[in-house]
C-alpha cells in the first residue's frame, strides 16, 4: 500500500516564523495530522522551500507505518485577492478550481502548468504527483482554504 500527502510549502509552518498568535493554526494541525499518517520512509516532492517545510513537518511527527510514502509540497495560486502576495488575478479562482478537481478526482484533467506559474502557484511537487497517482484513487481533503489570498490544500491518497 502507498500513502501520499499534499501540504503547502508555506513558511508560516516553520518555527522560525512563529509569533505569539499562530496565524495558520488550523492549517498546521491538518498538516501535522496528515504527515503523521505517512510511513517512516518518505520521499519528498517539492521545490527548495517545500523541502524546508517538509523536513520540519517530518521531524515534528512520529510515523509508525512501513508503507511507501510520499510527501508532496505545493499550493495553488498566490493571486486570489488584492492582499495576496501576487495581487489579484481574475484567473486564479478558476485555475485553483481546476487544479482541485484534478487533485481530488481521476476524471478531471490537469490544468496547464505554465498558467499556474503565472498565477504564482507552487507546482514542482504537484506536477510530479500527477505522474504518481494511479487513476481512480480519490483524495481525502483535510484542509481546503485560501488564507492570505493563497490556495492551500492538505490532501491524502492511499492505494
Amino acid at each position: 500500500m502507498t500513502r501520499v500527502v499534499l501540504v503547502p510549502g508555506v513558511l508560516a509552518l516553520l518555527p522560525s516564523y512563529a509569533s505569539l498568535e499562530d496565524p495558520v493554526a488550523d492549517l498546521r494541525a491538518a498538516c501535522l495530522a496528515a504527515v503523521g499518517w505517512l510511513g517512516r520512509e518518505v520521499t519528498v516532492l517539492g521545490d527548495a522551500q517545500g523541502e524546508r517545510v517538509a523536513d520540519h513537518l517530518l521531524g515534528s511527527t512520529d510515523r509508525g507505518h512501513d508503507e511507501p510514502s510520499y510527501l508532496v509540497v505545493g499550493n495553488g495560486s498566490a493571486r486570489r485577492s488584492e492582499k495576496a502576495p501576487g495581487f489579484l488575478d481574475e484567473r486564479a479562482a478558476a485555475y485553483d478550481d481546476a487544479l482541485r478537481a484534478a487533485l481530488t478526482s481521476s476524471d478531471a484533467s490537469w490544468p496547464p502548468i505554465e498558467l499556474g506559474k503565472d498565477l504564482l502557484a507552487s507546482l514542482d511537487g504537484i506536477a510530479r504527483l500527477a505522474d504518481l497517482l494511479p487513476p481512480g484513487v480519490p483524495a481525502q481533503a483535510d484542509y481546503d482554504d485560501d488564507p492570505f489570498g493563497v490556495q492551500y490544500w492538505v490532501l491524502r491518497w492511499q492505494w
